[in-house]
């Protein structure tokens, strides 16, 4: 038996026009091979994201799965259109923008939220000088740290608004938007090395514990994957994400390509 749940469309925005990423800059992501700078993949989660907690509400932002593979752009200004369909209790997320099949993911709600211990996963510092990314800044079996963020009052609004989430669960309970988790994990990335444009292609999320507004977020990652495909430098991270140093809120599993080829100029 399977049901559709309702579709959910954003206008899609580009929340990081100007980070240090510039894989989000249009001349810069056109030498890749884009159109245009690219809307950061946890945003295109956050949409995805609107589905199972409009369906499940505070339960799945405690103990929900999501799993999320980045398939093709999604560009500033363009409609994100969000669909969902659930089957044996999960429910299968696409996105469509410009006619493309852009983004993918399941989504379920776990009776129990699985339990980890913060003993597992080593609290590291950051590197004391960033350098220029290269296979070591990422070696296979290291554990990587994050400078701690929070996203507390106008900042929380903010990014509901930049995301374009109009949910009321957030403020009405005081909530942290799961997809904030995610930028945790891209700042183990971002904190630990100087990067060029990189991507973001998928990742697993097992929310454990609902984040509110204003937590102190780090996270205690281990490199897992860090290999070449189709001339892409990719590196897998397996991380608990923390709140104020003492509550695990998601175990996430994370991939990027962290030196993307560029594209021929022909």
């Amino acid at each position: 038996m399977t049901s559709r749940l309702e579709p959910y469309r954003v206008s899609a925005y580009n929340t990081s026009k100007q980070s240090e990423n510039k894989i989000h800059d249009d001349a810069v992501a056109r030498r890749f091979g884009f159109s245009g700078g690219l809307v950061p993949g946890v945003d295109v989660l956050a949409y995805m994201l609107h589905l199972p907690v409009a369906k499940w509400g505070r339960a799945f932002l405690e103990r929900g799965l999501i799993e999320a593979r980045f398939l093709k752009p999604v560009y500033d200004g363009e409609s994100a259109n969000v669909t969902g369909v659930e089957s044996e209790g999960a429910v299968a997320i696409e996105v469509e923008s410009g006619s493309e099949l852009c983004a993918a993911a399941s989504a379920s709600l776990p009776p129990s939220p699985p339990s980890f211990s913060l003993d597992d996963f080593i609290e590291a510092p950051v590197v004391a000088e960033r350098k220029p990314v290269s296979a070591n800044s990422y070696e296979v079996g290291k554990w990587l740290g994050t400078l701690p963020r929070d996203w507390a009052g106008d900042a929380a609004k903010e990014y509901l608004d930049d995301i374009r989430e109009h949910d009321e669960i957030y403020a009405r309970e005081g909530l942290g938007h799961p997809a904030l988790l995610q930028r945790v994990m891209n700042k183990v990335l971002v904190d630990n090395a100087i990067l060029g444009p990189w991507i973001h292609v998928g990742s697993r999320m097992q929310l454990l514990s609902a984040a509110k507004t204003g937590d102190q977020l780090t996270a205690r990652a281990r490199v897992t994957g860090n290999y070449e495909k189709k001339g892409h430098r990719f590196v897998e991270l397996d991380a608990l994400v923390v709140a104020n140093g003492r509550t695990p809120l998601a175990h996430c599993r994370h991939i990027a390509i962290y030196q993307p080829r560029e594209q021929a100029v022909v």
